[in-house]
């Protein structure tokens, strides 16, 4: 029966050595071996005196960039997996009457653009 590989552990800060057999799968030993980072947690069998270390297996986040539908003088409109997002963003020097039309003038133009892609893809 293989028991796996073992980990030993010197805890000790004085000349007084302390081993600390602790149980650990083969594929945590490979991560190991390759000098990687392992975070995990570490246990006690109170049952069998056993130590074990039980890897956390993370794994990256696939991310998926937004399609930039079009680019606007002001902003941007651009569609994700779930949503279509439009962003504007308007300097304060121009006064807040200019930014309301130039806000209705951004979403007039984001709207131009939702049509013509649908246009565009069902054509």
């Amino acid at each position: 029966m293989d028991v796996g590989p073992f980990l030993n552990v010197n805890l000790s800060k004085t000349r007084d050595d302390m081993i600390i057999k602790v149980r650990i799968s083969e594929e945590t030993w490979a991560r190991m071996l390759t000098g990687k980072r392992i975070e995990g947690t570490l246990g006690y069998d109170k049952w069998t005196g056993e130590k074990s270390f039980n890897a956390f297996n993370r794994k990256e986040k696939a991310h998926v960039k937004d399609k930039l539908v079009k680019k606007l003088p002001w902003g941007w409109v651009k569609e994700s997996m779930e949503r279509i997002k439009v962003f504007g963003s308007f300097p304060k020097e121009v006064g807040t009457a200019r930014v309301m039309g130039l806000l209705d003038e951004h979403t007039h133009e984001a709207k131009e653009a939702l049509i013509e892609r649908e246009l565009i893809e069902f054509c």
